[in-house]
């Protein structure tokens, strides 16, 4: 089992920053690919991004592309998602999540999943 904590959300005005980060515990992460959504009550659970084991993939929805950044420090068991230009749009709960293998963009394929942090993101 693999317990996952996000943490780090708040509130920005439009164009803040957040860090927002997912502590693991239960095992090691550095076999996992991990990945972020967010959901919103208008929303079902949509992909943000992923990054894998290595670091050295990383994938990114379009809509947070070139503003969100994922990084990830297996000896801390901790991955990073730093948000940048953050709009009123991107307001949601942010939830973390770990697959056995490559970043993917489908829920389905994430094993492990955390308790969400909020995201508000005020214009």
């Amino acid at each position: 089992q693999v317990q996952l904590v996000a943490s780090g959300g708040g509130q920005v005005h439009t164009g803040g920053s957040l860090n927002v980060s997912c502590a693991a515990s239960g095992r090691a992460l550095n076999q996992y690919a991990m990945g972020w959504f967010r959901r919103t009550p208008r929303k079902e659970r949509e992909f943000v991004g992923a990054i894998e084991w290595s670091s050295a993939i990383t994938r990114y929805a379009d809509s947070v592309r070139d503003r969100f950044s994922l990084s990830r420090d297996n000896a801390k068991n901790t991955v990073f998602l730093q948000m940048n230009d953050l709009k009123p749009e991107d307001t949601a709960v942010y939830y973390c999540a770990a697959a056995e293998g490559v970043a993917m963009a489908s829920a389905l394929e994430y094993e492990f999943w955390g308790r969400g942090t909020q995201v508000t993101v005020s214009s």
